[in-house]
């Protein structure tokens, strides 16, 4: 198995010393004690792991090393699109496709069962198409045949990643749209105009837009900064690698999609099937099934499985009854983040605060936990939270989804700017955007989740006994 212990071991010495001209590189790697001269470490977390691997770690560790990770590639990126492809190549766009295709690990491998395919790398490259892509530009630069561990390194996966997107711009001898070219790289030149790639179309557009102008090729040499918060805005001076939840100077009241278009009906509510597992995975179904509680309280309803129905308010819209709620809460907590300090109960109030219980949302927030699609998009993106797909703001209309990322934004926002915040702050943060908490001052956000967490909270000491509504 393919592993590397320093830079110095997966790139060649002019290419570290370009990294090292970069100044956001070269302030990330003094911050971290290394010196300029010596073999640069890929390791540098507690337990020895490497930067560049995809590893289990724990949410703060996790969200520094995405940030680290983000400069480090961006500067691969510039430099290798400036040296060998002019202005053909938007670095830009290498950025975006490895986020999309190995969250920017050069360890990363894929296998197709269907097609056995294998990819390496950052731009999730396959040995075939980099040999076919040297023989047709007839390149020397890097040997292929008969080394295809080559692949893994940073330099060469990300030029051939490169060299077949040049060769997607002028495919059949046509100048091709950039969405050609990225649904091209994703699923072939034959399904570059197929539905099946439209998803990863958006999430692309989405993701890009994190990757701010200035990141491209200047004539005067990279302007890169270091990022200097981890803030939920990102302030478009530099190209900080921030990430950034929510867009600058959006309302704390409104959280809105504007990359989606959703189907409403007549009275401006999301369509929403009634049965729970059409909005539910089988596995999440099935646990739903295994809780006691549950099984008993749908048994009386003469609910079948397979044909759960969500239950009724008194406006006819779906929504979840709190026994429901509260097992929903405990196995995305259970399964995802056990290790995070997240209180089931605590996810159970902000539902029951931001969206009633009701699986739609409301009018101005979407779902069950009332998380907008662009936040949840960056979560999954940037964060690394990607235990369920989000590629349309429908998808947070199911209830696991919705608890899912509502789970990880309570996540992010307890280590909001690096700093291990208190339940206070995350709840005025969640509902009301963490520029706006005032620690200071009244808040009735704060006063209203301790009265409804205090119901979970008894409910729970009382052996979960509750009404369905």
């Amino acid at each position: 198995m393919v592993s590397f212990k320093y830079w110095d071991d997966c790139v060649d010495p002019e290419d570290l010393e370009a990294m090292w001209q970069q100044p956001a590189v070269r302030k990330e790697w003094i911050d971290v004690g290394e010196t300029q001269g010596q073999k640069v470490h890929l390791s540098r977390d507690p337990e020895g792991q490497p930067y560049l691997t995809q590893q289990r770690c724990g949410f703060a560790t996790r969200f520094l090393l995405l940030i680290y990770l983000m400069v480090l590639f961006q500067a691969v990126a510039e430099i290798v699109t400036s040296r060998h492809f002019d202005t053909h190549i938007d670095p830009e766009m290498i950025c975006t496709i490895a986020e999309l295709e190995s969250n920017r690990q050069p360890l990363a491998e894929q296998h197709d069962k269907k097609s056995k395919v294998t990819t390496v790398g950052i731009m999730q490259i396959s040995p075939a198409t980099a040999e076919s892509m040297a023989k047709e530009y007839q390149i020397s630069l890097y040997k292929i045949e008969g080394d295809p561990d080559i692949l893994y390194r940073p330099f060469v996966n990300v030029y051939f990643g490169a060299t077949y997107l040049k060769w997607l711009s002028n495919f059949e001898n046509k100048v091709r749209t950039e969405e050609f070219m990225v649904r091209a790289y994703k699923g072939g030149t034959k399904k570059a105009t197929h539905k099946s790639t439209l998803p990863y179309w958006k999430r692309y557009i989405s993701v890009k837009e994190t990757f701010t102008p200035r990141c491209r090729k200047h004539s005067n040499g990279p302007t890169t900064q270091a990022p200097t918060s981890t803030a939920l805005d990102s302030s478009n001076s530099g190209c900080s690698p921030l990430i950034y939840l929510r867009r600058k100077n959006s309302s704390a009241n409104a959280y809105k999609n504007h990359s989606t278009t959703v189907k409403r009906n007549k009275v401006g509510k999301l369509r929403q099937p009634l049965r729970f597992l059409s909005q539910s995975f089988p596995e999440d179904m099935r646990e739903m099934w295994n809780n006691p509680e549950i099984c008993n309280e749908w048994n009386k309803s003469n609910q079948k499985r397979g044909k759960v129905l969500f239950t009724l308010d008194s406006e006819k819209n779906p929504c979840l009854s709190r026994l429901e709620l509260k097992a929903v809460a405990e196995i995305i907590v259970n399964n995802y983040f056990s290790t995070m300090g997240i209180k089931p109960t605590a996810l159970c109030a902000l539902a029951e605060m931001v969206s009633m219980r009701n699986v739609d949302g409301t009018e101005e927030r979407t779902g069950l936990m009332g998380i907008d699609y662009s936040t949840a998009f960056r979560l999954y993106t940037e964060v690394g939270f990607r235990d369920y797909p989000i590629d349309y703001e429908e998808d947070l209309t199911k209830p696991f989804v919705s608890m899912y990322f509502g789970a990880a934004y309570f996540a992010w926002l307890s280590m909001y700017e690096g700093s291990e915040r208190d339940l206070q702050f995350v709840i005025q943060a969640y509902i009301s955007g963490p520029e706006n908490v005032n620690p200071e001052g009244i808040c009735p956000e704060w006063a209203k989740f301790e009265q409804t967490l205090a119901g979970f909270e008894f409910r729970e000491r009382n052996g979960g006994r509750c009404n369905v509504m």
